[in-house]
């Protein structure tokens, strides 16, 4: 299997490219980021720009639709009868790459950090909308994407997130 070597998100755009040896593009998959827009600060529900790199990866051995919160899976599902049972959950589906910023004051340390935020590439219900942004600050995608993608990256892979 061809592996990743680095990610580039476009918010404008919404669109994830994957890209592996000598910057050849492996995929791009359509991606949806905030609702609330380009942002660092805490507490904002917006998407950081900048540097990144993935500082972990989460639920690889986890049922696609698995529900994760605070990155632990809850034992449930994801099906649209949970979704009105629940109808003001944020969804984490099916697999987390969790973001590190790499540049001190813009996307990491104090009142900026990406990771302290919480900030994930992740799964989405199948019904959530891509290639528009609806998200709390992260960067969805569809579970059948999440998995290819979290199934070529590594830890230490960086991802650069631009508006175009």
């Amino acid at each position: 299997m061809v592996s990743i070597v680095r990610i580039e998100i476009d918010t404008a755009a919404q669109r994830l490219t994957a890209c592996g040896a000598d910057d050849a593009v492996l995929f791009t998959r359509p991606v949806s980021t905030a609702v609330r827009g380009m942002g660092e600060r805490a507490g904002s529900e917006c998407t950081p720009r900048g540097d990144h790199v993935v500082r972990a990866k989460i639920g690889g051995d986890c049922a696609v639709n698995t529900v994760f919160r605070g990155r632990r899976p809850t034992g449930e599902i994801y099906s649209p009868g949970l979704r009105r049972a629940f109808p003001q959950r944020d969804w984490i589906l099916t697999r987390i790459l969790w973001l590190s910023g790499s540049e001190p004051g813009v996307n990491r340390l104090g009142s900026v950090d990406t990771m302290r935020r919480y900030i994930y590439i992740h799964g989405a219900p199948d019904d959530d909308p891509m290639g528009r942004p609806s998200s709390h600050g992260c960067i969805k995608m569809r579970n059948q994407d999440i998995v290819e993608l979290f199934d070529q990256v590594r830890v230490g892979t960086p991802v650069r997130i631009v508006a175009r």
